[in-house]
């Protein structure tokens, strides 16, 4: 006789990720993460010109309007897995449930990576633009003090990460906000400024070859990576099946749009101008035009969006470190809450820990800020794509499991995966100035996770199959429950 397998109850007494303030989040904060850990700001003001000075204006338009639908093509995945499941782990969780434990790890060490890089990348783009304020107000700037610079950022980042997620957030969002009218307002007088000397030729032509497009095309992918981040306040949102889905969706589509009016502008300017090859190209541009107020503003902007971004890119590891921890994946320790603050203070200090820690080693070994920049926000991609591919399978596997298969979702979902892989190849063999290094660097990482996978399913199964936890309705969630106690 074969004995029926237990069905999970519906309701629980206490819930998976209890610890963390559940249904608190209105919309506002949850659109503050996604946007925040994107930063349209800053990346729009230091992304394009590494693009263009590779391959020129015109493949540049391309690849970012290549970036931009590819990234709502995940988007249109990710959104039905985010109209379903409650979860504190992203992506990670999603793979947990569709394409079993095993797979999950990887997908979740690979979201570590791309939130852990994009965030060294930023915490050396602050301490390199507000260093270049200091610069243009006569005062020199030893790496030293970019480093001290860096070090001040990330401390304030932990501060406010610690205090909790709702403030964290809608500072972000007003930086951001105040951010892109900076850059922008910076890059019109850049176009009225250069209107003369425009050789459209020249603005648009073609550098490099099919594996620098490829790789560019991976560079201004890791301008739109982190949209899925929302995903990690699932639990922690009042509506999450609204507010979540909407975030995911409509951030790439807003970001798209300031950044192909970004990349349009810069390849303009920088096509008249022989600052283009300097580490802040835009900057010494307004310099050139003796417009010293815009170049200050314009780097305050810069500095404030990659704060932003850097706050919002831990906010969401710490949360895919806190559901591992939970699950007994990563150290017991990452999964605690800070018992005032409710808020996974371990998994913050840690993390940021690591990340001031790589910061200050690449620019105390002498790397360039600009390179070190490139070369973190290229790992990031990278990280984010090797996340996003599995995603897109993940989707419709988890809506046939549920008995709401999708063949539109499917085709969308293997073609996106496709598109995905095929660029990660093309991009791993260009030619790009050490495009060898990351590579390297992000496989063994790859490696590494998988190896863990492996033992774990070898010698721990146990712990495997505790992984996918989420946020299931609790007693006290109930309508009945409160109203008859």
């Amino acid at each position: 006789m074969t004995v029926p397998t237990p069905t999970p109850p519906l309701v629980v007494q206490r819930s998976s990720i209890s610890g963390l303030r559940r249904r608190r989040l209105a919309f506002a904060p949850v659109f503050a993460q996604s946007v925040a850990a994107i930063a349209p700001a800053g990346t729009a003001a230091v992304t394009p010109p590494f693009v263009i000075a590779a391959v020129g204006g015109g493949p540049s338009v391309l690849a970012f309007l290549g970036a931009a639908l590819l990234t709502w093509c995940v988007a249109l995945v990710v959104r039905p897995m985010a109209q379903r499941i409650a979860v504190t782990g992203g992506l990670y969780t999603y793979a947990a449930k569709s394409l079993g434990p095993t797979c999950a790890i990887p997908v979740g060490w690979s979201a570590i990576v791309g939130y852990a890089a994009v965030s060294v990348a930023g915490l050396v783009a602050v301490g390199t633009y507000l260093g270049r304020v200091a610069m243009l107000a006569g005062v020199d700037v030893p790496v030293a003090v970019t480093m001290l610079l860096s070090v001040a950022a990330a401390a304030a980042a932990v501060v406010l990460m610690t205090r909790g997620i709702r403030p964290s957030a809608v500072a972000t969002l007003l930086i951001e906000c105040v951010s892109v009218v900076a850059i922008l307002t910076a890059l019109g007088y850049l176009l009225v400024a250069e209107r003369h000397d425009v050789d459209p030729v020249q603005a648009v032509s073609w550098r490099g070859d099919t594996g620098d497009l490829a790789m560019s095309a991976v560079v201004a992918i890791s301008a739109f990576v982190g949209f899925e981040s929302a995903t990690t306040l699932s639990a922690e949102s009042f509506r999450p099946f609204r507010s979540v889905p909407r975030t995911v969706l409509w951030t790439p589509l807003a970001a798209g749009v300031i950044y192909l009016l970004a990349v349009g502008a810069e390849a303009v300017a920088l096509s008249v101008d022989p600052t283009a090859g300097s580490g802040t190209p835009l900057s010494d541009l307004l310099l050139h035009h003796d417009s010293r107020l815009l170049a200050v503003a314009l780097d305050l902007g810069v500095a404030a969006s990659f704060f932003a971004c850097t706050v919002a890119s831990i906010n969401a590891l710490v949360r895919v470190l806190f559901t591992m921890g939970r699950e007994g994946i990563a150290p017991r320790r990452a999964g605690r809450a800070h018992p005032r603050f409710h808020t996974p203070a371990a998994a913050i200090a840690a993390a940021m820990t690591v990340v001031t820690g790589c910061a200050i080693a690449v620019l105390w070994v002498g790397v360039a800020p600009q390179d070190a920049i490139r070369s973190f926000l290229t790992l990031s991609a990278f990280g984010y794509l090797g996340s996003y591919l599995p995603a897109c399978l993940a989707g419709p596997i988890l809506l046939r499991r549920i008995g709401e298969p999708s063949r539109a979702l499917a085709i969308l979902g293997g073609t996106a995966a496709a598109l995905i892989g095929l660029l990660m190849v093309a991009a791993a063999f260009s030619g790009q100035p050490g495009n060898t290094a990351v590579v390297a660097v992000y496989v063994a990482i790859m490696m590494a996770g998988i190896a863990f996978a492996g033992a774990l399913r070898r010698f721990a199964p146990d712990r495997l199959r505790g992984i996918g936890i989420f946020d299931e309705p609790q007693r006290d969630d109930l309508l009945l429950t409160s109203v008859f106690r």
